[in-house]
């Protein structure tokens, strides 16, 4: 059995910078799942263009609220407290935060090993 607090997470090689935003990683590919387990902060006033090539991530909203965007078609999806979203075409997207943090709690799969960070690519997109 894992047993991860917050806490325990904070200011270890557990919680990552990604630019815009905070990822603690409850669960690595070390841990054995086949799926890792995040609690995200968005920074407010934030857009990030994001892709992920390698992950399919699904993503549930906990605090604050912004947008999801399709990058290719420009069509927004609001997120606030209670919502759910799926990458599930491995999508490129904007994710904007608004006048506060957006706190997200998002799985991976595969698992993230754990260093992992956006950085853009040819594209401008960024990916894991």
């Amino acid at each position: 059995m894992i047993i991860r607090k917050l806490q325990d997470i904070t200011c270890t090689n557990r919680e990552v910078n990604w630019g815009n935003g905070i990822s603690r990683r409850f669960l690595l590919e070390k841990d054995g799942m086949g799926y890792s387990l995040t609690d995200t902060i968005v920074r407010a006033n934030t857009s990030s263009l994001l892709e992920y090539k390698n992950h399919m991530e699904a993503c549930y909203c906990i605090s604050g609220s912004g947008l999801v965007v399709e990058a290719s078609t420009g069509k927004s999806y609001e997120i606030e407290v209670g919502t759910m979203y799926a990458l599930d075409q491995n999508d490129a997207h904007y994710l904007v935060a608004q006048d506060q943090d957006l706190r997200l709690i998002c799985v991976f799969m595969p698992a993230l090993v754990g260093h992992e960070v956006h950085s853009l690519d040819a594209e401008g997109a960024s990916a894991y």
